[in-house]
């Protein structure tokens, strides 16, 4: 019985394949056709996605090694104003967007007379608000990702519902049992089939891919506001030193 199945489903797929596309198209269903248009739009939006993403994180990536060098020159000579204005030059960087944040605080401290005297704290509280905005900035349309992998084969094997219901629909309308009376719903229940799996797997696996380099960017950024903070706090030190 699984052998016969087989068969049937390979010879279904021959004649599936053999088909001319415009001329299978026009054989669909409104619904089937509603189907396939719907998963076209989701793989052109996850397509948009992965080919933004990837461009935004490999521009993060390479601005973050030129940056994170010359920002530490910067810093360990004590010019924060050369920090900032290395920050601003590398507008892609990650890095740069949640540093810059905390360095622009701890000046404001430092110069402001009417400001409280505890840069530190507010330093810290600058550099968390930077790495939140930062990381939904690195996480824009990723989510979208998951969705469509999750979604896309159910919108597929409701095609495939459909393409059966049609099957026993030519089978009503022939009066036959045969191939030749299911062919047309069972190709449709196929085709939407194999289009929701061919939309939902690089969905499936972009998602993972990028939500490792999240975290990985996560993990930059949480190292850098604390080695900024340890800079702050020594720097803070220093100059108690320096007015006793």
């Amino acid at each position: 019985m699984i052998v016969q199945l087989q068969l049937w489903s390979l010879y279904l797929l021959q004649e599936t394949i053999s088909f001319d596309p415009r001329s299978m198209w026009n054989q669909m269903g409104t619904l089937a056709k509603l189907v396939v248009v719907l998963l076209f739009i989701m793989s052109a939006y996850s397509i948009g996605v992965m080919i933004d993403r990837v461009m935004a994180y490999s521009a993060a990536r390479k601005q973050s090694r030129a940056f994170a060098p010359a920002v530490a020159g910067a810093l360990r000579e004590g010019k924060l104003d050369e920090a900032v204005k290395i920050a601003d030059r590398y507008k892609k960087s990650h890095l740069a967007k949640v540093v810059v944040a905390g360095l622009q605080e701890f000046q404001a401290h430092q110069i402001s007379t009417e400001i409280p005297g505890e840069e530190i704290d507010a330093s810290k509280r600058a550099l968390d608000r930077a790495e939140a905005i930062v990381r939904a900035e690195l996480k824009r349309g990723v989510s979208g990702l998951a969705t469509i992998g999750s979604t896309a084969p159910f919108v597929g094997l409701f095609g495939t519902v459909v393409g059966i219901i049609n099957a026993f629909k030519g089978i009503s309308t022939e009066k036959s049992t045969g191939l030749g009376a299911v062919a047309g719903g069972i190709s449709e229940a196929l085709v939407t089939t194999a289009i929701g799996l061919f939309v939902a797997l690089p969905a499936v696996w972009a998602f993972n891919y990028f939500t490792n380099k999240i975290e990985a960017f996560d993990v930059e950024m949480g190292n850098s506001s604390s080695e900024l903070i340890d800079y702050f706090l020594k720097r803070t030190q220093r100059s108690a030193g320096v007015r006793k």
